[in-house]
């Protein structure tokens, strides 16, 4: 998150600028300070004091929500959600259909009135203008491009006001930035969905906005030309070095193109981080069950690293909450994570046996199912009391040696099992 570095600087007013210091420093006289400083001295603290200001002028959020409500009704679409957008960063809003990531979009964009809350852009509250004054680039999941226009005019749309040399130098510019200069005298309707998608992020990148908003902009392509538009979107906008923020409900499109990802669910902000921070240490069994696949199983904590599910205590890695023994907790695991075996009846029955670790668990192999480059195994495990879904890497030529039936053993791994809040 990003925090304030002079929270009581006046809204709109200037920052300074390092060209700014740069005159500060050189107006300073030359003459040693009141302590017998030398000039060299005095020189040298006010660049130090520059670069420190300068520093924290950039760990300000470029774009900062604060409070942001919007009801319906008796409705509430989004509750008091605060939201801060760094000046180079690209933000996922993540969630379900319902949860209020599209409606917060617009409010942001600038169509959509009837909210409470504030709007800060680079100081400046922005509460209250109009989508034409925000100066931001929006794609739409429909494209929005004018049939009767081709290619170079829908681009030059939003460039009216510049001569028309430099319009069209400006639109050849982003047409060759997406791939599509051969095609600037086509009509959508000659395009493919991918091409069209191109066009409409350049039509919007090329008045040069100062945040660039993203509708669900590859869900009506299909997977392979998805997967494409995906890296050179992420690519364009470190080219570019613009801002962008972006709705999806796709979870691999948020953890692959993200800086952060903000995962929002009825109306609220419930966990937002980097993609692997979200994948590997989800805080609730919302986020754990959304993104990604999660094995979750409640049982009681019976010691500061002990969970009793079913008849079995997990031992669990140490964690920061604090819970009092006895209470009901739930805990986590990836597919991937959990480890399978065969299991070794005659060596764990002889006299002496080493006793299976606490996290081994005896299974039976109920489903299989192949998902090309990898193999999801559906497992009962009785002692637990429920069934845990594991991961392998598909085996050269695809098939297992195991069979549905097979008795197995699985491991869960204590520093691979997660805490999580529980649900609800």
């Amino acid at each position: 998150m990003f925090q304030p570095s002079h929270p009581g600087r006046i809204a709109g007013e200037p920052v300074a600028t390092e060209a700014d210091l740069r005159v500060a420093v050189s107006q300073q006289p030359a003459v040693g300070n009141a302590v017998g400083d030398p000039p060299a001295r005095v020189v040298k603290a006010a660049e130090t004091a520059g670069a420190d200001l300068l520093a924290d002028e950039a760990a300000v959020p470029l774009l900062r929500l604060r409070g942001v409500t919007r009801k319906y009704g008796t409705q509430t679409v989004l509750n008091r959600v605060d939201l801060d957008i760094g000046a180079e960063e690209f933000v996922c809003l993540l969630g379900p259909s319902g949860c209020g990531k599209t409606t917060l979009l617009r409010i942001v964009c600038g169509i959509e009135s009837g909210f409470g809350g504030t709007l800060h852009m680079g100081g400046q509250d922005i509460t209250s203008w109009p989508a034409a004054e925000r100066r931001f680039g929006v794609v739409f999941q429909s494209y929005a491009l004018f049939p009767n226009l081709t290619v170079l005019d829908n681009v030059a749309y939003g460039l009216r006001g510049m001569d028309s040399s430099h319009r069209r130098a400006r639109c050849m510019e982003m047409l060759d930035l997406v791939g599509l200069a051969a095609h600037v005298q086509k009509y959508p309707a000659q395009l493919s969905g991918g091409q069209q998608q191109r066009v409409a992020l350049a039509r919007a990148l090329a008045p040069r906005p100062r945040l660039l908003l993203l509708d669900e902009p590859l869900s009506a392509l299909d997977a392979q030309v998805r997967t494409g538009l995906r890296q050179e979107i992420r690519r364009l906008q470190q080219q570019l070095r613009i801002p962008t923020v972006m709705v999806t409900h796709d979870q691999e499109e948020a953890l692959t193109m993200a800086d952060r990802v903000v995962l929002m669910e009825r109306g609220r902000i419930v966990q937002q981080s980097a993609p692997i921070d979200l994948y590997a240490r989800p805080a609730s069994e919302f986020a754990a069950r959304f993104v990604g696949r999660m094995n979750v199983f409640t049982g009681q904590l019976t010691g500061a690293t002990q969970v009793l599910v079913g008849q079995v205590d997990l031992r669990i890695a140490p964690h920061t909450h604090h819970l009092h023994s006895g209470g009901a907790v739930s805990i986590g695991i990836r597919p991937e994570l959990v480890r399978v075996r065969d299991r070794d009846w005659p060596r764990e029955r002889a006299p002496g046996a080493r006793v299976p670790s606490t996290n081994t668990v005896p299974v039976e192999l109920v489903d299989i199912t192949f998902c090309g480059a990898h193999t999801m195994l559906q497992l009962h495990a009785p002692t637990l009391g429920t069934h845990i879904e594991a991961e392998l890497s598909t085996p050269l030529g695809g098939e297992l040696r195991w069979r549905r039936g097979a008795l197995l053993a699985a491991t869960l791994p204590e520093a691979a099992l997660t805490l999580l809040e529980r649900h609800g």
